[in-house]
Parts: structure tokens; sequence; C-alpha cells
């Protein structure tokens, strides 16, 4: 059964969508935001601070009990979360955001969960 089309979720906007933004709206968003090079996400990213959580938490260290799984998720970690700082208060600060001392692992679920309802500019944020 086909789902129902929603009011695009940018403020002002009369579109319907699927869900979330319009495709306007995403791709002006898409264009701020830059992409994963340019926000800082780069080789050293890759070879230290996201090597480094992985081979720390192999296991999603999240303790959200909201999935199901009790208290820890304990599935494979999939993703190197900035924690409890994000990659720009780091930078901001003039840590090393490269540093896995400043990252957890999280499986993709629990990653995506956390983004979209508790990050500063998360996918939710502004609703």
């Amino acid at each position: 059964m086909p789902r129902a089309l929603k009011i695009c979720s940018q403020p002002g906007c009369p579109e319907l969508t699927a869900s979330g933004r319009c495709a306007a709206h995403t791709r002006d968003a898409d264009q701020r935001r830059g992409t994963r090079h340019q926000r800082g996400y780069g080789r050293a990213h890759e070879r230290r601070f996201r090597t480094g959580v992985l081979r720390r938490d192999p296991l999603c260290v999240c303790t959200d009990t909201s999935h199901g799984h009790g208290p820890a998720c304990l599935r494979p970690s999939t993703v190197a979360d900035h924690w409890p700082r994000d990659r720009r208060e780091l930078v901001r600060l003039g840590l090393d955001p490269d540093d896995p001392q400043y990252g957890r692992g999280l499986c993709k679920p629990c990653h995506d969960r956390h983004t979209a309802q508790a990050q500063p500019g998360g996918w939710h944020a502004g609703r």
C-alpha cells in the first residue's frame, strides 16, 4: 500500500514528498553540506580515526535501550562516531578530530538514530 505524501520539512515549502525534504531542498542542503572530503573526512580520518575506533570498539557501544537489545546493542561496529563532541567542535577547540580517543564504535542503525535525534544539525533538527 502506498504511503501518504507529506509536506516538505523545509519551513514554508508547500511541495509534497514521500518523506523529509522535497527534491529541490534536498539538493540545496547537500550542496551546502559539501563533500565528505570538504567536511574533513579524508585519508587521515579513514586511516587514523575510523580504523582506530573500530579496532578498539569492534562491537557497538550504544547504551540506548530503545533498540530492544538490552543495556548495550553489541552488534558489530561499522561506523566511527565522534563522541561526546562532534568533529566541528573538536576543530573549534583546537583538538585533533582524527584522534580515536574522541570517538566510539557504533552499528549503522544506532549511529543513524543518534544523528537523527540528538546531534545539532541532525536529520530531524529544526522539525
